[in-house]
């Protein structure tokens, strides 16, 4: 797996108003590193660190340099902007290289089923994630499902997916994630009602949470 490496400052100021404000003004990201059963850190990373994590993908470690040593972290959560759609807070879990953990993995479909063309098939995508299990070195960014024997009497269900050596399913086996449809042909409009002349006039009677600062935030898991 791909590993990044930043560089982090302790976070000083918390709780001051307009200290966040202050933060992101100078082109910083505040944060946070937490999990291992040790305590939380609060931290500051640059603008421009971050969004090379999230250009890095989901699931990539991240080895943060502190002043006072280095974390091996996965993102959890990163909060956006509600307007600017720029990354304003950012989550960090601590991780073992030793140690198996529980992630949530991307789904891409791949390939084309004969069925498409042979019956004008649509593809419904169902599961875009499923759960797996691995070291945290063998969890892959994304798992790629190829749709070429799916028909439409067979869909792609989770224990079908070939996983990377190494790396467990968690999900159900038996979770659907991807079938084929066949569409319904289109009904013409019914023909509107003619007016009866006669009729009798109808009768009258007849969001976001907001920082310690007040900004609104919305939060989403690290993109792609």
């Amino acid at each position: 797996m791909e590993e990044l490496n930043v560089t982090a400052s302790l976070r000083e100021g918390i709780g001051v108003k307009g200290a966040l404000s202050k933060i992101r003004a100078e082109k910083n990201v505040p944060g946070v590193i937490y999990g291992s059963h040790k305590e939380p850190i609060s931290i500051t990373v640059s603008l421009k660190d971050v969004e090379k994590i999230i250009k890095a993908g989901k699931n990539t470690i991240v080895e943060v340099a502190l002043p006072n040593g280095k974390e091996q972290v996965l993102v959890k959560e990163i909060q956006y902007h509600v307007v600017k759609d720029t990354p304003i807070h950012i989550d960090f879990q601590r991780v073992s290289l030793t140690d198996k953990m529980n992630v949530v993995v991307p789904v891409k479909l791949i390939g084309e089923a004969a069925d498409v063309k042979s019956y004008g098939a649509l593809v419904e995508h169902i599961l875009r994630e499923i759960e797996v299990k691995a070291l945290v070195s063998a969890i892959p960014h994304e798992i790629e499902v190829d749709m070429t024997p799916m028909t439409i009497n067979k869909g792609i269900v989770a224990g079908d997916i070939k996983l990377p050596k190494g790396v467990e399913l968690v999900t159900d086996p038996q979770a659907p994630v991807a079938h084929l449809m066949i569409p319904k042909e289109e009904e013409a409009p019914a023909a509107a009602p003619a007016a009866d002349a006669a009729a009798e006039p109808e009768s009258s009677s007849t969001k976001g949470k907001k920082d310690e600062d007040g900004n609104l935030t919305k939060n989403a898991e690290a993109k792609k």
